[in-house]
């Protein structure tokens, strides 16, 4: 006869905190903002009630880098103050600002399939100077300072403007390298790690990006055995969502998330 006090036993838990979509643009409605205000309540909330681990679900093709970091940040500290260990899980992607925030994990696990990596920063826009003049458009502007409107897409482009988006990437691209090292150190191998190439499934393990090719359930399973329990940490959906209404912002937002999303041939999910 089993002991009726083995019914009242806390089952070990895991919590689970999904990061998907652009980081810090607009986002579909019913899901979090990938902005460190937006997630704070979830990510906190994901390292209540004494959880075995957290597990971070990621599908992101990256986004902004300063909320890259602060996201990556508050969920290293939260982990170091619970001693609560992190475990990532990159589905179809997590690139450029998706995999930083991977690296905020103990370990990085990947479908055989998902694409790593993209560590690298890009800017792109569009030139209409030529447009404008076509069509006789003039185009007025007037600033207090120079450098003020850099990369005007209305105006020819200038050498001294890339050059300053040049130095700003190079900046942001150092600080990502330097979490990159900082958080998988001795496990990086490999060339090209820095230069914006990608890998699929394995090939990130074979470099130190990730650690291994594993799926969320039965990794934790391994880890904390077949009773353990999953908690997923979300927010409830808006009412226009759930009606099944679009708003404005969200139908912008998505053009843009899809054209990152479409750099690794895949669409918004």
């Amino acid at each position: 006869m089993k002991n009726p006090l083995d019914l009242l036993k806390r089952r070990e838990t895991v919590n689970v905190l999904r990061l998907e979509g652009v980081i810090g643009g607009g986002t579909r409605l019913g899901a979090a903002p990938l902005t460190d205000a937006g997630l704070a309540p979830l990510i906190e909330a994901a390292f209540r009630r004494n959880p075995k681990a957290v597990a971070l679900a990621i599908n992101s093709p990256g986004g902004s880098p300063a909320q890259s970091s602060l996201i990556a940040a508050r969920i290293r500290r939260l982990a170091d103050e619970k001693s609560v260990p992190v475990h990532a899980f990159v589905e179809d992607v997590a690139a450029s600002g998706g995999y930083w925030l991977a690296t905020a994990a103990d370990r990085i696990h990947v479908d055989a399939n998902s694409i790593t990596g993209s560590i690298g920063v890009i800017s792109a826009s569009f030139g209409f100077h030529e447009f404008l003049a076509r069509h006789g458009v003039e185009r007025r502007v007037h600033t207090a300072g120079e450098d003020k409107s850099l990369l005007d897409p209305f105006r020819p482009e200038r050498r001294e403007d890339v050059e300053r988006l040049e130095n700003l990437q190079a900046q942001i691209h150092r600080n990502f390298i330097e979490q990159v090292t900082a958080r998988r150190g001795a496990r990086l191998s490999g060339e090209n790690l820095f230069s914006g190439e990608i890998w699929v499934g394995s090939g990130a393990v074979d470099v130190g990006l990730a650690d291994d090719v594993g799926h969320l359930v039965p990794v934790m399973q391994g880890l904390f055995g077949d009773q353990v329990r999953f908690r997923s940490i979300s927010r409830g959906r808006p009412l226009l969502r759930r009606l099944g209404l679009p708003g404005i912002g969200e139908a912008l937002a998505h053009v843009e998330e899809r054209a990152l999303w479409a750099q690794f041939g895949l669409g918004a999910p």
